[in-house]
């Protein structure tokens, strides 16, 4: 199998996992937003865009579409009082927990359908891909240094 392959069939296992990713009532830019936020810890406003690759108005508004429903707050950058960072909450941190206990379940239902050699030949992948998610995650943008 071409490396291409391989890439078009990881693009295929995204789309499965977008669709069960039930409920659809936070877009996939506001769920990624927050989980980099766990993820990274706090970050200014124009991190946040170039690592979502929106223009920092569209991050504004997610950002404040978040603050409201009390997922991520806005609070001074503890290093330097004058930069604002946003930072994600326990609620935040509550409903990707939440979010994620969801999917797995809906996930394991998907599992529990197919044969046992599907299921051995899933579980034997799992280690080269938290290797290769480890890799993407090293080659991630790095922060940008912008006021935000």
């Amino acid at each position: 199998m071409s490396h291409l392959e391989l890439a078009a069939g990881l693009g295929q296992v995204r789309t499965m996992m977008r669709l069960i990713d039930v409920p659809r009532d936070l877009s996939i830019t506001a769920l990624s937003t927050l989980a980099n936020l766990e993820r990274l810890g706090s970050r200014r406003l124009t991190e946040l865009a170039t690592l979502e690759g929106v223009t920092q108005p569209a991050m504004t508004q997610l950002v404040s579409r978040l603050e409201r429903e009390a997922l991520a707050e806005r609070r001074a950058d503890p290093a330097d009082g004058r930069v604002v960072v946003v930072a994600i909450t326990e609620h935040g941190r509550a409903e990707l927990a939440r979010r994620r206990t969801m999917q797995a379940k809906r996930l394991a239902e998907l599992l529990a359908e197919l044969s046992e050699a599907d299921r051995a030949a899933i579980a034997a992948a799992l280690p080269a891909l938290e290797r290769l998610t480890a890799r993407a995650l090293d080659t991630a943008p790095p922060s940008q240094g912008a006021a935000g």
